[in-house]
């Protein structure tokens, strides 16, 4: 099983992008790619990246604009890391406060970036919530989600998921308890804009729920509500 993160990558100067999409790349990690602010936060609505690397320095508009657009979508919660030249505290606080989770100054070196997104998609994986551990693992029952691996048992067994089946358990995972619409998980998964998002939202939670061995009628992980989505228990 494959499931990479995706990683947006906002960044106007050439060398600089390609040199952090080879190091990404290298490390396992999806990369997308935008050199303008507009274009970055049509890719982040489009491909719902796990977390965005920003330059602030942009040609059409200021890095920050991306940030207050982010944030103002209330269930776009992927991490932002501002990677800038600017180096004043001022440049730092503000796009700190608009709700960027780090910020690099340029130039960096390779491991400080890596053990940065390492971290902050440690952070936003394991969220703060009882049934995700200290040690980066989701528990529900005898259902075991290892963030940090990739990796989802049942009862100490593997489970083999498509990345799909793989982000929409995840998905679920971050907001147990909650009901999440079938537009809510389409937007997630695959875009704003994605023909016949139901269906096969439908066929992939039958596949996973599945896997689980959930059998009909059964809801020991996951509830679905009928007519409006689904939700992962929160335990019993």
């Amino acid at each position: 099983m494959s499931n990479k993160f995706k990683i947006l990558v906002i960044e106007d100067d050439r060398s600089i992008r390609t040199f952090t999409k080879t190091v990404l790349e290298t490390n396992d990690y999806q990369v997308i790619t935008a050199e303008t602010c507009e274009s970055g936060i049509m890719m982040f609505s489009s491909y719902r990246p796990d977390l965005v690397l920003l330059d602030l320095g942009l040609p059409d508009r200021d890095g920050l604009d991306f940030i207050r657009t982010v944030r103002n979508d209330q269930h776009a919660t992927a991490p932002i890391l501002v990677l800038s030249a600017r180096t004043t505290e001022h440049d730092k606080v503000d796009a700190l406060d608009l709700g960027a989770n780090d910020y690099i100054t340029k130039p960096f070196g390779t491991a400080e970036l890596l053990a940065r997104v390492r971290a902050a998609l440690r952070v936003s994986q394991s969220s703060f919530n009882p049934l995700h551990t200290s040690d980066g693992k989701f528990s529900l029952h005898d259902l075991t989600i290892d963030y940090e691996r990739r990796l989802v048992s049942i009862a100490g067994e593997e489970v083999k998921l498509t990345q799909t089946e793989y982000n929409i358990l995840i998905f679920l995972a971050k907001h147990p308890g909650k009901v999440l619409t079938y537009a809510m998980i389409i937007h997630e998964i695959w875009g704003p804009s994605d023909d016949g998002g139901v269906k096969k939202l439908q066929v992939n939670m039958a596949n996973l729920r599945k896997k689980l061995g959930i059998k009909p009628g059964d809801n020991r992980y996951i509830t679905n509500e009928l007519g409006v989505g689904y939700r992962l228990n929160e335990g019993s």
